[in-house]
C-alpha cells in the first residue's frame, strides 16, 4: 500500500515494539510541538495569536521552561500576559458590579431573585476564569494530532496485513490509549469488523497485564533473601514499566528510545 504523511510515525512507532505505541506517538507529538513554540515559529502571526489566547498548562509551561529557552518562553509569556489581562479586566468589571449589588440587596431582593441572579453571574465568571486558566495550546495540538493518527491506525490495520500482524504481536497499549482506541474502533469499522478487532484487542490487553503482573511480581520478590541469588528475568524495570502501562507513559526511558 502507499505509504503518507501520517501512515509513517504509526509504523514507526509500531516498530519500537514499547508497552504502547500511541504513548511513543504522542510523546514524539509533544516534544516537536515544544521545539516549534520556543522556535521561530513563535514569531510567526497566526501561532503567537493562538498561543496568545489559549497558552500553555502548568503540565507545558513546565516542559518548556525546562528547555532552558527563557527569552523564547519570555516572549510567549508576555504577549499571553497582556491577553490575560484584557479578558480579567472584563470578567472583573462584570464582578464588580455584581459585588455591589449584593452588598447593597435587601430582602425584597432576595425575594424577587435578584439576589440570585448575582450570585449565578458569580459562578458564570468562576467559569470563565477556570476556562482561562485550564486551556493549553499543546494539550489542544497534541489531541487534534493524536485522533488523526488513530484514524490512520484503522486505515493501515484494515489494509496493510504486515502492520496488522505486527500490532497483534505487540505488548499492547496502556489504559487510556486502550479505551481511546476503543471508542475510535466504534467510528471506524462496521459490525463484523469491530467485533473481531475488539475480540483481538481485549486478548491483547489480558496477556499484555499477565505479563506486567509478572514482571512487578518477581520485581518485589527479588528483594527477599531468598530470591536474591536468582535472575532479575525482565523487572529491573518492572516499576516504570507497570505505571505507564496503568497510566500512560510518565516515568522511565523516553518511549522512542529503543536502545
Amino acid at each position: 500500500m502507499r505509504y503518507h504523511i501520517d501512515t509513517i510515525p504509526v509504523w514507526d512507532a509500531m516498530k519500537m515494539d514499547g508497552e504502547c505505541f500511541l504513548c511513543a506517538l504522542e510523546r514524539k507529538t509533544e516534544l516537536g510541538e515544544a521545539d516549534r513554540y520556543l522556535g521561530a515559529s513563535v514569531m510567526e502571526p497566526d501561532v503567537r495569536v493562538k498561543v496568545n489566547d489559549r497558552g500553555f498548562c502548568r503540565k507545558h509551561h513546565a516542559m518548556l521552561f525546562s528547555m532552558s529557552n527563557r527569552l523564547g518562553h519570555a516572549l510567549m509569556l508576555e504577549s499571553h500576559t497582556i491577553e490575560i489581562r484584557e479578558k480579567l479586566a472584563r470578567i472583573s468589571d462584570k464582578l464588580e458590579k455584581t459585588a455591589a449589588q449584593l452588598k447593597n440587596a435587601g430582602i425584597g431582593d432576595k425575594l424577587s431573585g435578584k439576589t440570585k441572579t448575582a450570585t449565578d453571574e458569580i459562578l458564570k465568571q468562576a467559569q470563565a476564569v477556570n476556562e482561562m486558566a485550564g486551556s493549553c495550546l499543546m494539550c489542544d495540538t497534541i489531541e487534534e494530532n493524536m485522533n488523526r493518527y488513530l484514524h490512520t491506525f484503522f486505515h493501515l490495520y484494515q489494509n496493510d496485513g504486515e502492520f496488522r500482524n505486527r500490532f497483534e504481536q505487540s505488548k499492547g497499549l496502556c489504559l487510556p490509549h486502550l479505551g481511546k482506541l476503543l471508542e475510535t474502533a466504534t467510528q471506524e469499522l462496521g459490525a463484523k469488523d469491530l467485533g473481531r478487532f475488539v475480540e483481538t484487542l481485549t486478548r491483547m490487553e489480558k496477556e499484555n497485564m499477565d505479563r506486567i503482573q509478572e514482571d512487578i511480581s518477581w520485581f518485589i520478590k527479588k528483594f527477599d533473601y531468598r530470591y536474591e541469588n536468582e535472575s532479575w528475568k525482565n523487572s529491573k524495570d518492572a516499576v516504570e514499566r507497570t505505571v505507564n502501562k496503568v497510566r500512560g507513559w510518565c516515568v522511565g526511558k523516553e518511549p522512542n528510545n529503543n536502545e
